[in-house]
């Protein structure tokens, strides 16, 4: 269960090894000891990243794990470094989920996104972009229709078969009994040929007849179908798409605008609210202290003012943005509802296109079929002729025994037709069960994709609630609770009120963004496919703080990996020792200056 990785011009490690157990590991340093860089080393054995050491040609990290050996090369080509051999990860959905979610390093998105006070929903939903569910939902209705259409043959199939079966049968008694009556009228009269040829074109003729009523029937059942298909083409409405694209442009252009002035007035409030709530007027202008309320200067234009009427001008101030945020809410309920008016003309258009495209192969075939009939009538006259030619040269004492061989002939045909008929039905029958089956596995694929980004909200929603309900009551933050709204916009709550994110510490905005990440990694069960967590860069926590955010860690993966200082207290796992590395420090301090 031992990771063992050799690493060479990784990052900022020149050559170095070391071997991961299961549990807690920790790589403990000071800067420039590589401590990271081991992390970005991980991250390229994974498939992640493509850190080469600046100055280097080639480098490599060579993972031993779980009975797999993995050896990535990074070779410099020009100003881009390329990767050789098959890293850890190989699915890009796999990579991006585990570069997301699983390597918790200071480039981490999802991490980088909260401490900018971002919207998380972009960040967090980045590995449904790759999985094209649209697509695949298109490529999967395309494959159960086609399941459908020999499911519905199946069916027929089955109610046909006893008919045929009789069909078989009687043809079978038919034949029979016409042979028995036929040796019974057996002579050795002469004309023998002239009968076989009659026998041969009455046989003709009447599988001609059969043929014919078979395409009657096929014209008639696909020009209903084609008269139903231009019916509903004529019944179909398309919406005008130019006057929705620019209202949905115009719809998405006013939310920019309007979410724009929200962060800009936001940060304005926020930056006044400070001043007050601090009492830190006089960092930014002159205070005089008055008996019932300080007069002071205004900063922005030098105006006489009191305290009571700047905290009045604030407090509007937020009541505006509050206003806005109603009005980004309004907007986005309308580029919600214009894109569903898009997405409603882009499915009309292909109904539109999909009944054009039937119409037309069921003219095609209407017209094949009326061509074939013409030849096949045009045959049969000839037939006709040609019997009625002969027959006036069969003499009557044989008509019976001609009409008994034109007879067995034509059912033998016939015979064949059904049997032949027959085996292609039992083969469609057979495979009812597994087509059903199939239908609903094609189905609930369907139904599943439909569903998943919902889900995947409503679980990185709830996981974000659990994992905050979890670690808030182990921390000292400076915050009571914190979630996600429907449009995942991270909501923060002090003292009863909605505080705003760059308020808090560095330190609490850190633990956020580890929670957000982790509410990712649960919702896209990460832990099944990657083994390990990577946290680096959480300097700013207290040695106290960073061994409870180790221990509530150590069950969400078999191998927690992560970087300390030296003056943190020691952990219980596994220390990595940076003793026998080589670094890129290492070659600074021997060439510096004396």
């Amino acid at each position: 269960m031992t990771w063992h990785l050799d690493i060479e011009n990784i990052a900022g490690i020149r050559h170095g090894a070391a071997t991961l157990e299961p549990g807690l590991d920790a790589i403990r340093g000071t800067n420039w000891e590589g401590k990271s860089s081991f992390i970005q080393a991980l991250e390229t054995a994974i498939g992640v990243a493509s850190p080469l050491t600046e100055g280097a040609d080639r480098g490599h990290v060579e993972l031993d794990a779980d009975d797999a050996s993995i050896t990535v090369e990074l070779v410099r080509d020009g100003r881009t470094v390329r990767r050789e051999g098959s890293p850890y990860l190989i699915d890009e959905y796999d990579r991006k989920r585990a570069r997301l979610f699983a390597c918790l390093d200071e480039r981490n998105p999802v991490r980088q996104a909260v401490d900018a006070g971002e919207n998380l929903e972009e960040v967090l939903l980045q590995p449904l972009d790759i999985q094209n569910i649209d697509e695949e939902i298109g490529s999967l209705k395309h494959e159960r229709e086609q399941v459908e259409g020999e499911l519905a043959q199946a069916n027929e199939a089955a109610d046909r078969t006893p008919t045929v079966r009789d069909e078989i049968e009687r043809l079978e008694t038919e034949i029979e009994n016409a042979k028995g009556r036929m040796s019974e009228l057996s002579t050795e009269d002469d004309g023998s040929d002239e009968r076989d040829r009659l026998s041969e074109l009455r046989a003709e003729r009447d599988q001609v007849d059969s043929r014919i009523d078979r395409f009657e029937n096929t014209v008639e059942r696909t020009e209903a179908t084609l008269a139903d298909k231009r019916e509903a083409l004529e019944a179909l409405t398309v919406p005008e798409e130019s006057s929705v694209e620019a209202d949905l442009a115009d719809a998405r252009e006013e939310l920019q605008s309007v979410k724009n002035d929200v962060d800009l007035l936001q940060s304005l409030y926020s930056a006044n609210q400070r001043v007050l709530e601090e009492d830190r007027l006089g960092l930014v202008t002159d205070v005089d202290h008055q008996l019932t309320d300080d007069a002071v200067a205004c900063w922005v234009c030098d105006s006489e003012s009191s305290r009571s009427g700047m905290e009045a001008r604030v407090d509007a101030l937020g009541e505006r943005v509050t206003d806005l945020r109603s009005a980004v809410e309004t907007h986005r309920d309308t580029v919600d509802r214009l894109e569903a008016r898009a997405e409603e003309f882009t499915q009309t258009e292909r109904r539109e296109r999909d009944l054009e495209e039937a119409i037309a192969d069921h003219e095609s075939t209407v017209a094949d079929r009326r061509e074939r009939l013409a030849e096949l009538r045009t045959r049969r006259d000839e037939l006709d002729d040609g019997i009625e030619e002969l027959s006036a040269e069969v003499s009557a004492t044989t008509d019976e025994l001609t009409d008994l061989e034109s007879e067995v002939k034509y059912r033998e045909m016939e015979l064949e037709e059904y049997r032949d008929e027959l085996a292609t039905l039992e083969t469609r029958v057979e495979r009812a069960d597994d087509l059903e089956a199939e239908r609903e596995r094609l189905s609930t694929e369907i139904a599943d994709l439909r569903n998943r980004k919902a889900a995947v909200k409503r679980r990185t929603r709830e996981a974000f609630d659990d994992a905050i309900g979890e670690i808030v009551p182990r921390f000292e933050t400076g915050f009571e609770t914190a979630h996600l709204t429907p449009n995942f916009d991270l909501v923060v709550a002090r003292n009863g009120r909605e505080a705003q994110l760059s308020a808090l510490s560095e330190g609490e905005r850190e633990l956020l963004g580890l929670v957000a990440a982790l509410a990712g990694h649960a919702a896209f069960e990460v832990g099944d496919t990657v083994p390990c967590l990577l946290v680096d860069g959480l300097s700013s926590l207290a040695d106290e703080n960073l061994h409870t955010l180790v221990e509530y860690l150590r069950d969400r993966a078999t191998y927690i990996v992560f970087t300390v200082h030296p003056e943190y207290t020691a952990f219980e796992g596994n220390e990595i020792a940076l003793d026998d590395w080589t670094v890129v420090s290492d070659e600074r301090s021997v060439t510096a200056p004396q």
